[in-house]
Order: C-alpha cells, then sequence, then structure tokens
C-alpha cells in the first residue's frame, strides 16, 4: 500500500503549457502532411473520391489528399497495354513463348457465312483512355471488352465464307 501512496504523490515535472501545444501541434500536423502526400507516376492518374464520390483526376507527380479516410485514391494505369486472348492462353511469353494446354474452343469456333466451322483465335490490345468511365460507369471491364469481341468477331465471320476467313479477308477481319 505505501508503494501505490508513493506513486500517487508523485508529481510530475513541470513543462511549460506552450511547449506542450507547440509540439503536439508539429506532430499533428506532420501527420497530416505525411498522410496525405502521394506521387502519380508517370505511366498513370490518380482518381480522387471524397466520401466515395468523384472528385476529379490527378496527373503524374506529387499531390496532397485530405488524410484519414477523408480522400481515396485510386492509381489507374492509362498507358497500359492490357490483352485479351481469344482460343488460347499465353502461360509465359518470349523466345521460348509457353501455350496452356487447356482447349478454349468455345470462344474460338465459329460458324462461317457457309455453315462451315473456322477456328479463329485473335487477341484485342487496349488502354484505359477513360479512367472515369473505367471506375465508375462500366462494372466489369476485362469482360465487357471479352464480350463485344467475341461479338464483333462472330458478326464478321459469320458474314463471310470460310475461304475469305482463312484466305482472302484475314487483314480486313483485323
Amino acid at each position: 500500500m505505501d508503494k501505490f501512496e508513493e506513486v500517487k504523490n508523485m508529481k510530475l515535472p513541470h513543462l511549460p503549457q506552450k511547449k506542450i501545444i507547440f509540439w503536439i501541434v508539429i506532430i499533428a500536423l506532420a501527420i497530416i502532411i505525411l498522410t496525405g502526400l502521394y506521387t502519380i507516376n508517370p505511366e498513370e492518374v490518380g482518381v480522387i473520391q471524397r466520401f466515395g464520390k468523384y472528385v476529379n483526376t490527378t496527373e503524374p507527380g506529387l499531390h496532397f489528399k485530405i488524410p484519414f479516410g477523408i480522400d481515396k485514391l485510386t492509381k489507374v494505369p492509362i498507358k497500359e497495354i492490357k490483352k485479351e486472348e481469344f482460343g488460347f492462353r499465353t502461360i509465359q511469353a518470349g523466345i521460348k513463348s509457353r501455350f496452356s494446354s487447356q482447349d478454349y474452343s468455345n470462344e474460338s469456333l465459329m460458324l462461317t457465312g457457309d455453315t462451315n466451322i473456322a477456328d479463329v483465335e485473335w487477341i484485342v490490345q487496349y488502354r484505359i483512355k477513360d479512367p472515369y468511365n473505367y471506375l465508375f460507369v462500366i462494372r466489369n471491364m476485362r469482360n465487357t471488352i471479352r464480350s463485344v469481341s467475341e461479338y464483333v468477331v462472330r458478326q464478321i465471320v459469320g458474314d463471310r465464307s470460310v475461304d475469305e476467313v482463312i484466305l482472302l479477308d484475314r487483314k480486313d477481319i483485323a
């Protein structure tokens, strides 16, 4: 019990109140600045949301956002070329490319205009042009690209004979 009374009666060293307030303000400002600064790389843009609502798009460089979950940053790679493969999948690209042995013929087998079946494999390459639409308008970019591409290629192949698809119009189809 004596130790408890001794600790209870102990006094802390007296610090000037102005110094305490000064250091609290300095630490608070440092935390706000350090949690609010962010960098956008040259190949991307930043999309800022405030409480979940779109505010603006920021260009590459050093920027500041309101910290503590008020502003949310989403980086969008606008210069990255993405690709979707149809009828096959590349496991490892390079000098000795490796391809998946899984069957993707449900994507590549198509009925031509003269009722023959053609096995058409293709690749679609794309970049994100509008970060706002990418994040907020289109629900699933990958599925949308795949669906639209497959629809267009099936329409084109369905309007031509198998000979035109294989020999004559390959460049036109591409």
